[in-house]
């Protein structure tokens, strides 16, 4: 395992759904890569799990990405707070948070940076009090929409974020291996519907 940081940003989204998972794929993942990588004085690093090769262990894979990353961006829409994996996620990099800021004296450092995709007031209270960045405009999960005179506006408000960003990603603690992560338990195997006999 790497010794140091290997990504620069964690997205975590939930997976499942019609909105989400294509509008992280066709609209924000790529924007959020090529504007970060204008403001970084390095190759900039997204862990997107759609990137994640064929065979890896998928809670392994999670759990060391989330480890060897600055900063977690998470795409907020309500059923983001009902997954498991996507509290795993924020929860591990809250606690990064807290033990960061017991032995750091200076000031608290925000390795969290959530972003609205739809509906934030079914969001809990300890979302509501970060800083959030507002989609809610551009939550267009189509293709086309990079077509539109809407996606321009879009555009402007991607590069405000990744500058936001990049401010926080330089700011980012330094790498340690005791960094806490957590997955959710293994689920419980199904009942079969096979007769018994």
């Amino acid at each position: 395992m790497a010794r140091v940081y290997e990504y620069d940003v964690f997205i975590s989204y939930q997976r499942a759904g019609n909105t989400v998972p294509p509008w992280v794929r066709n609209h924000f993942y790529p924007r959020l890569t090529e504007l970060l990588d204008d403001q970084l004085d390095h190759d900039v690093r997204i862990f997107f799990d759609e990137n994640v090769t064929g065979g890896a262990k998928w809670p392994v894979e999670l759990q060391n990405a989330l480890r060897r990353t600055r900063v977690l961006v998470p795409v907020c829409s309500p059923k983001y707070f009902l997954s498991e994996w996507c509290m795993a996620e924020w929860h591990s990099m809250a606690r990064r948070e807290e033990l960061v800021s017991r032995t750091a004296a200076t000031r608290r450092h925000s390795l969290i940076y959530p972003v609205i995709f739809c509906d934030s007031r079914n969001f809990p209270d300890y979302a509501h009090e970060r800083q959030m960045r507002d989609f809610r405009s551009w939550a267009f999960p189509y293709a086309h929409f990079q077509e539109s005179q809407a996606y321009l506006d879009f555009h402007r408000e991607m590069m405000q974020f990744a500058e936001e960003l990049t401010e926080l990603i330089e700011a980012a603690p330094q790498w340690r291996p005791d960094w806490p992560v957590t997955t959710p338990g293994a689920e419980r195997p199904r009942p079969s519907h096979l007769p018994r006999f």
